[in-house]
C-alpha cells in the first residue's frame, strides 16, 4: 500500500525523521519497500495569476502573458500551453529558479517578445500527473506563495508491503494506529458532525445471503453535482496513494477507501429498478463491468442486484449500467461488510483483481461501515452538494464476526520470548493496540478489537507483545542445551548406505501406497488374508499390503505402459501380516524390495543387448550383502513362491533362517500387472539385513599363494552353493579363496549330472606351503565332496 507521509502525520506526528519512521514501520512487521519523493528537486517556483493573455504576433502557438505574482509589477512571460487563459492561477518559475535537471530560468526573448520566467506544467516540476498544458491551481491559491509549500511537495510516498494477515493496515487509520502504538502517541482521527437526513428518500435492502453479507448499508443523496471539480487536496492525496482522479463521486469513494480501508460504491439511483438485493448469481446472468468487459456471473459469486438485473459483483467490481455518469443527479451510496470467504478467489477466477477485492478478501472491520458511509456522505455534500436521506441497514447479527477471547499466560509468554516483559508493559501494549484486558493470576484475559481479525490464539498475542516491545529490546541470549551422543551400534548397517549403493547401481527409489488392490494382491499371495480398511480411498486401495511385490509390480507396469522399457526400482517400507500373536493383531515388518526388467544396460555400440536374468538381480543383492561384512552368513536355496516362476526362485537365508525370496515373476502375473517381458524381483526383511560383523584387521601374507583348479561331477540336483560351503569348511584357514568359474552339462558328462569347475586358492600367513600340503588339502576337499555328494573328479 502506498501512502503520503504528510497525510499520515495529520493523524499522528511522532518526532522522528522520515528514515527513522520507515525503519520503525519495517521493524514492526510492515515492510517498507520504497520511499519516493512526490516531486523532483526544484526551487524558485511561486503561485501567479494570468492577468492578460494575448496571441503572439509572430507565432501561432505562442501566447504573450502578463503574470501577477503578488508584487508591485506584472511579469511578461511567453507561453505555448493551449490551456493558458486570463484569470488562471498558475505555477510560475521566476528568473533564477532551478527546475529538475539543473535547468536554470533566465531572461530571454521568444520571437522578439521578452519572457521573464516560465509557466510550468506538472511534468516540468517532476510531478507524476497526467495533464495537458500548464498547472491549473484553485482560484483561491495565494499569490506569491512557494508552490512547494502550497502543494506540500516536500513530502514522500511510502510504499508498504503488507502480509495477508495485516489487512487492518490497508488504510490510513490502521497505519496511523500502528505508528501511534509504536511511539506511544495518541492518534487524531478526522472529526465531523454526523450528517442529518434532509430528505426521506431511501431504498429497501434485501440480503438473501446473510452468511456472505452480514451487513449492508445504503444511503440516497439527491441533487448532486457530479461535474463539480474534485478539490486539489483530495486529488493530491489520491495521487500520492497511487490513484488517479476521475470524478468527484469516484474520488470520494476512493478517498475513504484509502482513509479507512473500507471499500464503497455509488450507484446512479435513476437506473435502479425496485429494491436492492444481495444474493448469489444464478450462473446464467451476464454483466458489463465499469471497464467495459462482459462476464458471466458464476452461481457461487455474490452480486448486488435490483429487481431487474445484477448491478455489481459484490466486493469486486461495479457494473457499467448502474454507474455514475455525467447525467447523474441522484446517487445511492453503499457500504457493506462481506465475509472474506465469500469474496476470496472470485476476482482472480474472473481476472478482476481490484483494490476492493484485495481488502475484502483479507478482511475489513465489521463495525466500521456506519462511520465510513457518514464520512463519504459529508464529503459528497461538501463537494457536490445535495440532500442526504437516512441510512438504511440490513444486518445479520449472528453472522457478523465477533472479537476473539484469548487467555495470555505469563509462563508461555516468557517461554516463547525467552525474556521477561514487565506486567505493566504487557498490559499497556495490549491496550494501546485497542484490546480490552482483564488482569488475572499470572495471566491476562484479552478481548481483541474488531479490526484485528488476525488475532485467534495465544501465540498471536505473544507476537504482538514482542513486536511492539521491540525485537531489538529482547537480548540475544544463546540457548543452552546438553548434547548427548545418540545410541548407535557400530555393527548396525545404515539404511542410507543401502539406498546409496542401489542408486549407484542404477536403481531409482519408489514410494508406493501401503494399501493395494485386494484382487491383485490375492494373485500374488493366494489364500492369505489381509487387513481391509473400513474407509478406503477406493475399492482398488482397500487392503494393506502383505509384501512389497504388489505395489512395485504395479509401478513397473505403469512405467512400461509409458514407453519406459528398462526399469530398475527399489523400495523400503512396511508390510502388514495378520498375526494373532501380535499385540495389535498385525505384524508390521520393515522390508527391502527390488525389481528389474528390460535390458541389462542401456543400448550401447560396444555392448551386446541382453535381457536381464535371475543372476543380474542376484548380483545386486550380493553387493548389498557385501556391505554387512558377513557374506558367509548368507546363502540361497531353491524354493517355491506363489508369485515367482517355478525353477527360477530361491530363498534368501541368513544363518539358515529364511529372510526373503528372489526370483522371476510367474508368467500368470504378467497380464494382470501389465508387465512386458521377464521381470526379476527380490524382497527381504530389513531387520535381518541391517547388522554387520565388525571387520578384523589381519596382516597380508608375505608368502606366495597357490591356485589349484578341480572339476567335480555331481548330480544335477546338487546345489553349487552347498558344494562351495562344504569346501570352505574342509579347507579351513589355508583356503583363502574359492571361485566357481564354470558349470557344464553336455557331451562328456552323464545325463543327470553336471560338472562344476572350481578354483581353490591356498596360502599361509607364516610360511610357504609345500606341494605335499597343498595336495593333501585338495585331496581332503575331493574326499569330502565324494562322501557328501557322491562327487567324482571329471576326467
Amino acid at each position: 500500500m502506498k501512502f503520503s507521509e504528510s497525510w499520515l502525520r495529520e493523524w499522528v506526528n511522532p518526532s522522528v525523521s522520515r528514515e527513522a519512521l520507515s525503519h520503525q514501520i519495517t521493524m514492526a512487521g510492515l515492510e517498507v519497500d520504497d520511499v519516493e519523493a512526490v516531486a523532483a528537486d526544484f526551487s524558485g517556483v511561486v503561485i501567479g495569476e494570468v492577468v492578460e493573455c494575448g496571441q503572439h504576433p509572430d507565432a501561432d502557438k505562442l501566447r504573450v502573458t502578463k503574470i501577477n505574482v503578488g508584487g508591485s509589477e506584472l511579469i511578461d512571460i511567453v507561453c505555448g500551453a493551449p490551456n493558458c487563459r486570463q484569470g488562471l492561477k498558475v505555477a510560475v518559475a521566476m528568473v533564477g529558479a532551478v527546475l529538475p535537471g539543473d535547468f536554470k530560468i533566465k531572461k530571454a526573448k521568444l520571437r522578439g517578445m521578452p519572457s521573464e520566467g516560465m509557466l510550468c506544467s506538472y511534468s516540468e516540476l517532476g510531478i507524476n500527473v497526467e495533464s495537458d498544458g500548464i498547472i491549473e491551481l484553485p482560484l483561491d491559491a495565494p499569490l506569491g506563495t512557494d508552490i512547494r509549500d502550497y502543494l506540500q511537495l516536500n513530502d514522500a510516498v511510502i510504499d508498504v508491503d503488507l502480509t495477508a494477515n495485516r489487512a487492518d493496515c490497508l488504510g490510513m487509520a490502521g497505519l496511523a494506529r500502528e505508528v501511534g502504538v509504536l511511539n506511544r502517541q495518541a492518534v487524531v482521527e478526522p472529526q465531523w458532525q454526523a450528517v442529518t437526513a434532509t430528505t426521506d428518500a431511501q431504498v429497501t435492502i434485501n440480503v438473501k445471503a446473510p452468511d456472505a453479507c452480514p451487513r449492508y448499508l445504503g444511503r440516497v443523496v439527491k441533487n448532486v453535482n457530479v461535474k463539480a471539480p474534485t478539490p486539489l487536496w483530495m486529488q493530491e492525496k489520491l495521487r500520492r496513494s497511487g490513484i488517479r482522479s476521475i470524478d468527484p463521486i469516484v474520488d470520494i469513494t476512493n478517498f475513504v477507501l484509502i482513509e479507512f480501508g473500507q471499500p464503497m460504491h455509488a450507484f446512479d439511483l435513476a437506473k435502479l429498478t425496485g429494491d436492492i438485493q444481495v444474493r448469489l448469481g444464478t450462473g446464467e446472468e451476464k454483466i458489463t463491468l465499469l471497464d467495459g468487459s462482459e462476464v458471466t456471473i458464476p452461481s457461487d459469486t455474490l452480486v448486488i442486484a435490483d429487481d431487474a438485473r445484477p448491478l455489481a459483483l459484490a466486493g469486486v467490481f461495479g457494473g457499467e449500467y448502474s454507474g455514475v455518469s455525467d447525467t447523474t443527479q441522484d446517487i445511492l451510496l453503499e457500504c457493506a461488510f462481506f465475509a472474506p470467504l465469500a469474496i476470496m478467489g472470485k476476482s482472480r477466477r474472473l481476472g478482476l483483481h481490484t483494490d476492493s477485492s484485495h481488502r475484502f478478501e483479507r478482511g475489513v472491520d465489521p463495525e466500521m461501515q456506519h462511520k465510513v458511509i457518514d464520512r463519504a456522505t459529508l464529503l459528497v455534500l461538501d463537494i457536490c452538494g445535495g440532500e442526504a436521506g437516512p441510512v438504511v441497514e440490513a444486518k445479520s447479527e449472528a453472522d457478523l464476526p465477533k472479537p476473539a477471547q484469548i487467555v495470555l499466560r505469563r509462563s508461555k509468554l516468557d517461554r516463547i520470548l525467552g525474556h521477561h516483559v514487565p506486567d505493566t508493559d504487557v498490559v499497556e501494549i495490549l491496550q494501546r493496540l485497542g484490546f480490552s484486558v482483564v488482569v488475572g493470576q499470572d495471566s491476562w484475559q484479552v478481548t481483541t478489537a474488531t479490526y484485528r481479525f488476525d488475532m485467534a490464539i495465544e501465540e498471536d498475542l505473544i507476537e504482538e507483545v514482542a513486536r511492539i516491545y521491540g525485537y531489538n529490546n529482547i537480548p540475544n541470549i544463546a540457548p543452552v542445551a546438553a548434547l548427548r551422543m545418540s545410541d548407535h551400534k557400530e555393527s548396525d548397517l545404515s539404511l542410507k548406505r543401502v539406498r546409496a549403493l542401489l542408486v549407484a547401481r542404477g536403481f531409482q527409489e519408489a514410494v508406493t501406497y501401503s494399501f493395494v488392490d485386494p484382487k491383485l494382491q490375492n494373485l500374488v499371495h493366494p489364500g492369505l488374508d489381509a487387513m481391509v480398511l473400513p474407509n478406503p480411498i477406493s475399492s482398488e486401495m482397500s487392503a494393506m499390503r502383505l509384501s512389497m511385490f504388489t505395489g512395485l509390480l504395479a509401478a513397473v507396469g505403469y512405467n512400461q505402459s509409458r514407453q519406459q522399457s528398462r526399469v530398475r526400482l527399489f523400495e523400503t517400507g512396511l508390510r502388514f501380516v495378520p498375526d494373532i500373536n501380535a499385540e495389535s493383531g498385525v505384524r508390521q515388518q520393515a522390508m527391502l524390495a527390488c525389481v528389474i526388467t528390460g535390458l541389462q544396460n542401456d543400448e550401447h555400440w560396444a555392448m551386446e543387448s541382453k535381457t536381464v536374468d535371475f543372476f543380474d538381480l542376484k548380483g545386486d543383492l550380493e553387493a548389498i550383502i557385501g556391505l554387512t561384512v558377513s557374506a558367509s552368513e548368507f546363502s540361497f536355496r531353491g524354493a517355491t513362491h506363489s508369485a515367482l516362476h517355478p525353477g527360477q526362485c530361491a530363498e534368501i537365508l541368513r544363518n539358515d533362517r529364511v529372510i526373503g525370496h528372489i526370483g522371476a515373476i510367474h508368467p500368470s502375473l504378467e497380464k494382470p500387472f501389465g508387465l512386458n517381458g521377464k521381470t526379476i524381483v527380490f524382497e527381504l526383511e530389513l531387520d535381518a539385513l541391517l547388522h554387520t560383523s565388525l571387520p578384523l584387521a589381519q596382516a597380508v601374507s608375505k608368502f606366495p599363494a597357490n591356485r589349484r583348479d578341480i572339476a567335480v561331477v555331481v548330480d544335477e540336483s546338487v546345489s553349487a552353493g552347498d558344494v562351495m560351503k562344504l569346501i570352505r569348511k574342509v579347507g579351513e584357514n589355508q583356503l583363502v579363496g574359492i571361485n566357481l568359474f564354470d558349470v557344464y552339462l553336455g557331451k562328456g558328462v552323464e545325463p543327470g549330472k553336471k560338472s562344476l569347475a572350481i578354483a581353490l586358492t591356498l596360502q599361509d600367513t607364516t610360511r610357504t606351503l609345500e606341494e605335499k600340503e597343498i595336495a593333501e588339502t585338495v585331496g581332503s576337499v575331493v574326499s569330502a565332496l565324494k562322501s557328501e555328494f557322491n562327487a567324482s573328479l571329471r576326467d
